[in-house]
């Protein structure tokens, strides 16, 4: 097939998936957007029919039946050995004659830069950091949770947020505007009846997410509690790519720090700010900037980084996904 089809690249999310079909010169031949990829929930077989469906439309549109590499960037690949059964259930679709399956947070990374160097964090539903250099070293954590040592995402922001507003209205805490602020969104009058809507299910568990807008919010209007709640997401921020920095011995020299994900990329001034004024303290020669290409990007680039695409065809698949 030559480089006629080189490269199939997944970005595959908590949320949905994307695919596209690349030429080995950085061509985009065929994209398409699946559903969410779930492996923990429905088991990895079933996750893997779930991303069938796009791959099988992205091949029709670029006119193939298999590529030489599959590059997937996957959500709930957290462990090494979950990336392998990841990777031997991928290679067993015959997609591609070669797979490689990374952590979709490899994705934001490699999107936001010009050659596979730096550090990323992704502050979305939850928390992750991953760095990598040319020669192949990667820094990593679990990020599977508080099991692992992690805090925040707009999941842990919003629990935190209730956890300090109800003890703020029944005196275990000190007083917050959190109290008011997070019942009020849903057009309730106390926490007490935000309590009771939520474990109820009147107030789907699901949409907690929306209450980290009102924690910012709250933060940006002065309210001490919440601006103490962000802080500390910035501290963790710093603290995660510090440490990726660190491992990868490029604290001594200018690196990128791309900062993605719906909390990051949201630009909340306080946090942003945060972020960049501790950066400078502990990792002067960082380079802070947020990321704004879709993840799908990385992961072609990340195929075509593999079969040593020739110049400038990073530059074409990047001039695709920009327009």
């Amino acid at each position: 097939m030559g480089l006629s089809a080189s490269v199939l690249a997944v970005d595959a999310g908590n949320s949905k998936t994307d695919v596209a079909v690349v030429a080995g010169d950085g061509e985009v031949l065929g994209t398409a957007r699946g559903g969410a990829f779930r492996p923990p929930a429905v088991g990895v077989e079933r996750a893997v029919d779930a991303l069938a469906d796009a791959v099988t439309r992205a091949f029709a549109a670029a006119g193939v039946a298999s590529v030489d590499h599959v590059s997937a960037c996957l959500a709930n690949a957290d462990l090494p050995v979950e990336e392998e059964q990841l990777a031997a259930a991928l290679h067993a679709r015959a997609w591609g004659r070669s797979v490689e399956v990374r952590n979709d947070t490899f994705a934001v990374l490699r999107a936001g830069v010009d050659e596979p160097l730096g550090v990323a964090v992704v502050c979305g539903a939850g928390v992750n950091c991953v760095g990598m250099r040319p020669d192949g070293r990667t820094a990593r954590f679990p990020a599977i949770g508080r099991i692992s040592g992690d805090w925040g995402g707009g999941w842990g922001l919003a629990e935190e947020a209730l956890w300090h507003a109800a003890r703020a209205e029944d005196g275990r805490g000190g007083p917050t505007e959190l109290a008011r602020t997070l019942p009020a969104h849903f057009g309730l009058d106390s926490m007490y009846a935000l309590i009771e809507a939520l474990h109820l299910r009147r107030v789907e568990p699901g949409r907690r997410h929306e209450l980290t807008p009102v924690l910012f919010a709250t933060a940006a209007d002065g309210d001490p509690v919440a601006r103490s709640i962000v802080d500390r997401q910035a501290d963790e921020v710093v603290a995660m790519a510090v440490v990726a920095l660190t491992r990868l011995d490029l604290l001594a020299e200018p690196a990128p720090v791309l900062l993605g994900g719906s909390v990051l990329a949201a630009r909340h001034p306080r946090l942003d700010g945060r972020i960049r004024e501790l950066l400078a303290a502990r990792a002067p020669k960082a380079v802070p900037r947020v990321v704004t290409a879709r993840p799908v990007l990385g992961a072609v680039l990340l195929g075509l980084d593999h079969v040593s695409a020739p110049p400038g065809a990073g530059e074409r698949a990047r001039a695709h996904f920009a327009a």
